[in-house]
């Protein structure tokens, strides 16, 4: 199972943390962690993942993997810049996202326009003519942001009966 972690390349020491305990319990769960493969939460996340013995896969802007933080195990060069986001949560069964800019506000729209499930830490809020929208789902820990990105993954893995 792939699941899309997104967040900025700029990151506090607590998010570092946040996404660290994201990435450990994703690996300790059987899951690949799904990145944009350079820094801050992304970086954090493939490191939690590389120390509960787990496997990532970084999505990177560029064309050189030698740019891919050391905790990245599949480097996949795109040349895309920001262009590479929509393949970052596509390749996700389900999308975690923490804190972020612009291009993790783009991530969280890619993934929502495809329907692909948004678990949000500390991230992002929606609203909609001066409503809040809900197409978010909130998680109030690292745990709670796997299991709602697990069981989010495995409803979207069972085929709808016809």
């Amino acid at each position: 199972m792939f699941i899309s972690v997104i967040g900025g390349s700029e990151c506090t020491e607590e998010e570092a943390k946040l996404a660290r305990e994201v990435g450990r319990e994703l690996a300790k769960r059987g899951a690949t962690v799904v990145c944009g493969g350079l820094t801050g939460v992304m970086r954090a996340v493939c490191q939690g993942a590389k120390e509960a013995g787990g496997r990532t896969v970084g999505i990177l802007p560029g064309n050189d993997p030698k740019e891919a933080n050391p905790y990245v195990d599949i480097p996949i060069v795109t040349g895309m810049g920001y262009a590479r986001n929509a393949i970052v949560v596509k390749s996700g069964r389900a999308v975690i996202a923490f804190a972020g800019n612009f291009g993790t506000l783009s991530e969280i729209g890619h993934a929502l326009a495809e329907e692909i499930p948004v678990i949000g830490l500390r991230t992002w809020k929606l609203a909609r003519d001066e409503k809040m929208d809900s197409s978010i789902i909130l998680a109030d820990s690292p745990v709670d942001a796997v299991d709602k990105a697990m069981t989010a993954a495995k409803t979207r893995e069972s085929p709808t009966p016809s």
